[in-house]
């Protein structure tokens, strides 16, 4: 099995080096028990970065990036920074790292377990067995575009401009992804855009629709305005399987799909980037949750969707699905025998705090291994 994976870890602020904390000890485990063994260098991102290095990130934590095998990150962001230009502000790290590395195909998956089907706001009937994947261009449209800025009129008052661009090829390489995952999985793939009031969507669409047609005529592919989707996650969100959506769509879709499940504190993510001549990819990979800087601190936090995270590292990067899945399991066990940190409590269950939970998780790999 290979071995020596180097790993970026970028812990970040708030409730980011908490969490991060416990997947250092299942990354320990498999170091020890497994035979993966992984070289972990850790960075500074984010606020912890403005305040010890100046800025969201470095360049040199950014040539560590482009060195790593993988990176895994946490959560940036806080009030305490939160008076900052827009330049400095923390978010600008991970935005940073998505555009150098070309980090241009985010995935969320949004999965009921069975253990927190009564967790989501929906009815347990629509949710129960929810399995989603949604594919976000991450690299381009709105958040990304030029012109941007505040800018003060002659008459004094002030105009923010932001400007939606996509590229046919920023289009294209974001839906073979997107179509690839469709393939694996249940061979449907609905594709999101505004394409009845927007210049973009219109592209979007075409583009989207002439991949599938020359390149993937087995998925079944449909299109569906961004609104729409939206309601339609809400009230039959069983209808879809992989979703492809932009930069902005797919941020907005993705965090409703979230909150169908119960909690973000159970969702990873994965970006990825374009392989090189050699098949290696930048990948990055990081729980959907943001910083909660009102619980940092507390050790309440809830681990499992960094540890979800790792656990798309081991698939996607490294190729380990056995292990992958052993982590998966291990959540899924922890879960199921009642153990629930603040945000997924339930009536019956035993209220824990990060580390029991992280704890909880080697526990139940020890008892998958042996």
């Amino acid at each position: 099995m290979p071995a020596n994976k180097k790993l970026l870890v970028l812990p970040g602020d708030g409730i980011g080096p908490e969490v991060m904390r416990e997947v250092l000890r299942v990354i320990d485990w498999l170091d020890r028990r497994r035979k993966v063994t992984f070289d972990l260098e850790e960075g500074l991102v984010g606020g912890a970065a403005i305040d010890a290095e100046g800025a969201p990130i470095s360049d040199a934590t950014l040539a560590k990036a482009r060195a790593a095998d993988a990176v895994l990150f946490g959560s940036v962001g806080g009030p305490k920074w939160d008076g900052l230009p827009f330049e400095k502000r923390p978010e600008l790290g991970i935005l940073r790292l998505r555009k150098e590395l070309g980090l241009f195909a985010n995935l969320r998956p949004a999965i009921v377990l069975d253990a927190l089907a009564d967790a989501s706001s929906l009815k347990k009937e629509l949710v129960r067995g929810l399995d989603i994947m949604i594919v976000r261009e991450s690299t381009g449209g709105i958040y990304f575009g030029e012109p941007r800025g505040i800018e003060t009129m002659p008459d004094g008052r002030r105009r923010g401009v932001d400007t939606e661009v996509y590229t046919e090829d920023e289009i294209a390489r974001v839906a073979r992804i997107a179509f690839e995952l469709a393939r694996k999985r249940g061979n449907k793939l609905c594709s999101v855009d505004k394409a009845n009031v927007m210049q973009s969507g219109r592209l979007w669409r075409a583009v989207v629709g002439e991949i599938g047609r020359s390149e993937f005529p087995e998925v079944e592919l449909t299109h569906m305005y961004a609104d729409n989707c939206a309601m339609q996650l809400a009230s039959r969100p069983k209808q879809f399987d992989v979703i492809v959506a932009s930069n902005l769509f797919g941020d907005l879709l993705s965090d409703l799909a979230a909150a169908l499940t119960g909690s973000l504190g159970m969702l990873p993510s994965a970006t990825l980037g374009a392989p090189d001549s050699a098949g290696r990819r930048h990948a990055l990979y990081e729980p959907v949750h943001g910083s909660a800087p009102d619980i940092a601190g507390k050790g309440i936090a809830n681990p499992c969707a960094q540890i979800l995270s790792f656990a798309m590292l081991l698939r996607w990067s490294f190729g380990l699905e056995e292990e992958a899945r052993l982590v998966e399991r291990a959540v899924e066990r922890v879960l199921a025998g009642g153990l629930r940190t603040a945000d997924i409590m339930q009536p019956g269950m035993a209220r824990v705090g990060t580390t029991v939970m992280g704890e909880a998780v080697v526990r139940e790999l020890e008892k998958l291994a042996a």
